[in-house]
């Protein structure tokens, strides 16, 4: 058997490197009992290598490739041109020509043939490359055939080629090709059928594809498609396209586009029959390959023909679950703690052992298990309220598979909803007359991890595991302390309480808005206050001021002494991480850079409070919120008590008001405390990684982000690890990066996505939940990453979540809006500390917003109008 020229019989499934992704897959077709597959053979990237090995030219324009960047787009073209041009003029070598005419030999030099291309990195699990490289279609004859050889060779190096690998970090001189030559068919109808629905990811149910003549017309874009949908053996959907055009093989070789008559043009492609007999196909080619396919298929004289297979790679993995059959529902925990991002295996361990909710993980995020909470009614009311708080568009994707009927089998409704029990009644009254309650909270909490610190410093090897397991009870227990959580939950109802009556009562909407603004002990709203204070130290020194523009390294703080002001300036800075300095984007993953690591992110945005703000602002901006608040809840008794019942109104307004502001900021105060605990588990655990690297056990200290703790506490007392398993999860880590979670997952794939219902809105209006009032008008500065913040005063931020460490912008910015989040998420709660307008949960809002655009933000009705 000759390594230049594989039959797809022969291909085996270890042979990736020698015939690329379409020519494995293909093999793999071939041998699927039923199957058919037009024969053919393929030229093994073998031939392709010989081609180039000694070309000198083509390896040193190769070398010049590799030192470019995506932006460098001109030089990619002009390298890409002269590239493509060598492989067409390039002689194919004797050998490999002889085994491409011994193949044709076999199969009928008369026919007509596909050439196709099959790069070693394309139809893979996790990059499809789809539509990279070029394919020809009804080639006949040796000479010509030899040609469009060369022509897919060189199609390995179209700009866009180029730019999808380097996007994808492939390195050009490790990617080849092999070339497939495969029987034409010439069929009646062709088109796409995926197992898993592309739009939903229902993998239930397949979605098929149709049109008249060869396939090249759907998939360039050229004619609309029938689409039909079917679900365990039944069709469920029809879509009947208008087709004009169809693209049929000329006798003569090539193809022509031909106008439909205009009789057929709205006829259905495929019958009933071959609808059923077609999904039939799909869902045994995806058993075989064990994840759900993207399929190319033909219809010839009845018969249907598969010209290729490859896994659908957008689809969120299903979290794994135990095995029982039932349905399950998941809701999105990113969307809850404004963290949508993907989270390495350690952190996902740490949030894990933090919590005792039943979560899953799926594509390194983390989902809850509602199952059991939407099956009992009583449950079900409270996790939909919870919903409303959290993320509206969940409690309408939850809604909306409630009204599915079966799909959650439900209990009896034998119990009714519990009344507010006498314990709680008690806890509330002995806050309200507990001034000093948030105070002792937070003491309690600092005093706990002064004490880890002090304890942890001793620990090492398996001590330091043992211990951390220990403390991290301590944590549950300060989290989900009862007390502590009353006094939130006291805040959130009186706020809700307040927003309801002022509305009945006197028309007023979002009042509680207003009234919490600049409340004491916000631990967040206070950290972007500190900023505007290291701001104020720093301005009066111009020298400092120049040094930290210029800053790229992470240890600039030692340089800073050296310069008049640079004591001062550093003490400052220190000043605010002893405090904050725990905190990062993204910060429920531990494993993510702090700011007392990366110190150089705080940069921009005090050099931004130096441009934008006068000395003092901190003291104003907080001064200037409680006055306002104070001013409101004159206005609102006022008003109230010239209605009937009027003083009772008023007391009881005043005794909620009182409630919402001296309990309001606790809201952010458990999570800083969790984050806190997680910088000092962390940089112990980065100690004990130290040690792992100079045995050699891990290459880098950080390679402990990609095992989970427990993993981690095994290779601490065995010093033994497999490396392969951080590679794959790195390698893990970069695909689930480019995955968008969904807010809610069934357990059969599917994603769902709720809808804000409202009237009454302007006509092109971007619809989300309404968090703080007031309507303001400015510039939309789209930020996807902190760093790159460079705000003006007046610009409204535009983002897809706000976690705490996000808060040092709030001071600069006139509103915000956002893709995710709810009435009591940490951005919401800070905005109308901050009183800023404030719209959230906006989807796709970082894509339609285009950055520099004028807009208008009602954080009063929830809605942004593009003006």
């Amino acid at each position: 058997m000759s390594s230049l020229a594989l039959g797809f019989q022969e291909i085996e499934k270890t042979q990736l490197l020698l015939v690329g992704g379409k020519g494995l897959n293909l093999g793999e077709l071939s041998k699927i009992q039923g199957i058919q597959v037009p024969e053919g053979f393929c030229i093994t990237t073998v031939g392709y290598q010989k081609a180039i090995e000694q070309n000198e030219t083509f390896h040193a324009l190769l070398a010049q490739l590799t030192m470019l960047k995506v932006e460098d787009r001109d030089q990619i073209g002009e390298i890409s041109r002269k590239i493509r041009q060598i492989l067409m003029e390039v002689e194919i070598p004797s050998d490999v020509a002889c085994a491409i005419a011994d193949h044709l030999s076999q199969f009928g030099e008369e026919h007509a043939y596909a050439v196709r291309s099959s790069a070693t990195a394309e139809d893979l699990p996790y990059a499809s490359f789809a539509g990279q490289q070029d394919t020809y279609l009804n080639i006949i004859g040796k000479e010509s055939i030899l040609q469009h050889i060369s022509k897919c060779w060189a199609s390995l190096f179209t700009d866009r080629a180029i730019i999808y690998r380097m996007q994808n970090g492939f390195d050009h001189s490790q990617v080849s090709l092999s070339v497939i030559i495969q029987r034409m068919v010439f069929p009646q109808a062709s088109g796409i059928l995926f197992t898993a629905d592309p739009i939903t990811s229902n993998r239930k149910l397949l979605s098929i594809d149709a049109s008249f003549g060869l396939g090249e017309a759907l998939v360039s874009g050229l004619v609309s498609a029938d689409c039909y949908k079917v679900q365990e053996d039944k069709i469920v959907d029809k879509m009947i396209a208008t087709k004009k055009l169809a693209i049929y093989g000329r006798k003569e070789g090539g193809t022509e586009t031909v106008p439909i008559d205009p009789e057929q043009q709205k006829t259905q492609t495929l019958t009933e029959q071959q609808i059923l007999q077609l999904a039939c196909i799909g869902r045994q080619i995806e058993a075989h390959f064990g994840c759900p396919q993207d399929i190319e298929w033909c219809l010839v004289d009845d018969t249907f023909y598969i010209v290729q297979s490859r896994p659908i790679t957008t689809l969120f993995p299903i979290p794994e679950a135990d095995e029982t059959q039932e349905n399950h529902v998941y809701v999105s925990v990113g969307h809850q703690q404004m963290m949508t991002d993907s989270i390495k295996p350690l952190g996902l361990s740490f949030f894990l052992l933090t919590t005792p909710a039943p979560m899953r993980k799926a594509g390194g995020r983390l989902f809850v298990d509602v199952t059991p909470q939407l099956a009992s009614p009583v449950s079900r009311n409270n996790l939909l309220n919870a919903m409303g708080q959290h993320d509206p568009l969940m409690k309408d994707a939850l809604m909306n598979t409630l009204k599915r009927g079966d799909f959650i089998v439900s209990l009896p409704d034998d119990k009714k909803a519990p009344s507010p029990s006498r314990g709680n009644t008690e806890m509330l009254a002995q806050i309200e007359n507990n001034p000093s309650i948030v105070s002792d909270l937070i003491k309690r909490s600092q005093t706990s991890i002064e004490e880890l610190k002090q304890n942890i410093q001793t620990k090492s090897g398996s001590d330091l595991f043992d211990f951390i397991l220990e403390d991290m009870k301590e944590l549950k227990k300060i989290l989900f302390d009862p007390q502590s959580s009353a006094v939130f939950m006291a805040a959130i109802n009186a706020s809700t309480w307040i927003n309801e009556k002022m509305n009945d009562w006197l028309g007023e909407k979002n009042a509680a808005d207003t009234l919490s603004q600049s409340v004491p002990n916000n631990i967040t709203s206070e950290m972007g206050l500190a900023l505007l204070d290291v701001a104020d130290v720093i301005r009066p020194y111009p020298e400092v001021i120049d040094y930290l523009q210029h800053v790229k390294d992470d240890n600039f703080l030692d340089e800073l002494v050296k310069f008049d002001g640079g004591q001062e300036a550093r003490n400052a800075f220190n000043a605010f991480l002893n405090k904050y300095g725990m905190r990062c984007a993204g910060e429920i993953d531990m494993t993510r850079s702090r700011w007392s690591e990366k110190p150089t992110t705080l940069v921009p945005l005090i050099l931004g409070n130096i441009k934008s703000f006068e000395p003092n602002a901190s003291h104003r901006k907080f001064e200037q919120g409680r006055r306002v608040a104070l001013e409101k809840e004159k206005e609102l008794l006022d008003r109230l008590k010239q209605l009937p019942d009027g003083e009772q109104k008023a007391n009881e307004t005043k005794r909620m008001i009182s409630i919402i502001r001296n309990f309001i900021g606790y809201r952010e105060y458990p999570k800083y405390g969790m984050i806190n605990r997680y910088f000092v588990y962390k940089q112990a655990l980065l100690k004990e990684a130290e040690k792992l690297v100079q045995e050699g056990v891990i290459h880098e200290k950080e390679d402990i982000f990609y095992l989970t703790f427990e993993e981690l506490l095994d290779v601490g007392r065995t010093n033994k690890l497999d490396y392969q398993i951080i590679s794959k999860r790195a390698y893990e880590y970069k695909l689930y990066e480019k995955l968008t979670p969904p807010r809610v997952i069934t357990s059969d794939g599917e994603t769902l996505s709720g809808k804000y219902k409202r009237e009454n809105l302007p006509a092109e209006a971007l619809v989300g939940l309404p968090v703080s009032s007031g309507v303001i008008e400015g510039r939309a500065r789209v930020i996807l990453n902190m760093e790159d913040a460079d705000l003006e005063d007046g610009d409204i931020l535009v983002t897809t979540f706000t976690d705490p460490s996000w808060t040092p912008l709030f001071v600069s910015i006139k509103g915000l809006v956002t893709e995710v989040g709810g009435l009591m998420t940490h951005g919401a709660v800070i905005a109308r500390e901050y009183g800023l307008p404030a719209v959230v949960g906006v989807e796709n809002a970082t894509k339609i917003i285009k950055d520099g655009q004028q807009i208008r933000v009602s954080g009063t009705e929830g809605y942004i109008e593009i003006l």
